[in-house]
């Protein structure tokens, strides 16, 4: 870490740290630390997102549009930052010595609620946007009247000639979870700590991404690799990685927010 700060307007605060490219392990580490203090508030609350995931995958099955899970599945990159609010919370707690429960976390969402909400709608709109996407991507390369058993489905996906499609909707969800990334990274644990609004959330977000690229490009690649780790065993390893990713984040926000 720099001594330098950068600020993001012409005014004094909020200013950006510049840190080192490693920081992120040390963000990592911070997270566990955080998850072995409150492992019941901070398990219950991963178990709790994926017994979500689970309905919502029962309700995908159930309408026949078993092909969505992909990229609902790729999406989850677009909505998590949100849905983590109860884990930056239970950092905060930590910190500060207060007291944590998972009442307390689910509360947080209180905590300026009305810029959290707004912030909620952007990342609806880029998850939606990407659904859209993806559904023409599908329709592209398998036709517009494709929908099959979910047993054929997998089969079809498997197969080499599918490597196009992998290839295209990869590239595409990588750009606009990079944006995600971007505007989001700093901004959702700032709005839960400081009574600003979402352009400022946003603007500080943008900023420390770019003052920072190298350490948060890494940052970036590890919460896809943590969340890929997740979702491979039937979404069950988001119990322990979302928590993880979670509290890490929060630290990463501390760490580079003056």
């Amino acid at each position: 870490m720099t001594d330098e700060a950068i600020p993001v307007f012409a005014d004094a605060t909020p200013r950006i740290r510049r840190v080192s490219v490693d920081r992120p392990w040390t963000w990592l580490a911070a997270g566990w630390r955080d998850i072995l203090a409150a492992p019941g508030v901070s398990l219950t609350y991963g178990a709790l997102m994926v017994a979500l995931t689970y309905v919502l995958l029962l309700v995908l099955v159930q309408s026949g549009v078993f092909w969505l899970v992909l990229p609902l599945s790729a999406g989850f990159f677009f909505t998590a930052p949100l849905l983590a609010v109860g884990l930056y919370e239970t950092s905060r707690r930590l910190g500060t010595g207060e007291h944590v429960s998972l009442g307390a976390a689910f509360g947080a969402y209180k905590r300026n609620g009305t810029q959290l909400s707004y912030m909620g709608v952007i990342l609806g709109l880029f998850h939606l946007g990407w659904i859209r996407v993806a559904t023409l991507i599908f329709a592209l390369f398998f036709g517009l009247g494709f929908n099959p058993a979910w047993e054929n489905l997998i089969l079809r996906l498997m197969a080499p000639s599918a490597i196009p499609f992998w290839a295209l909707g990869t590239a595409v969800g990588a750009v606009l979870a990079a944006l995600v990334f971007a505007i989001s990274a700093i901004s959702i644990p700032m709005l839960l700590d400081r009574d600003v609004n979402v352009f400022t959330a946003v603007a500080t977000s943008f900023t420390a991404v770019r003052e920072n690229w190298a350490p948060m490009t890494l940052w970036a690649g590890l919460i896809v690799v943590f969340t890929g780790f997740g979702l491979i065993p039937l979404f069950l390893g988001l119990a322990v990685t979302m928590p993880l990713v979670g509290h890490a984040t929060w630290h990463a926000y501390k760490d580079i927010v003056e």
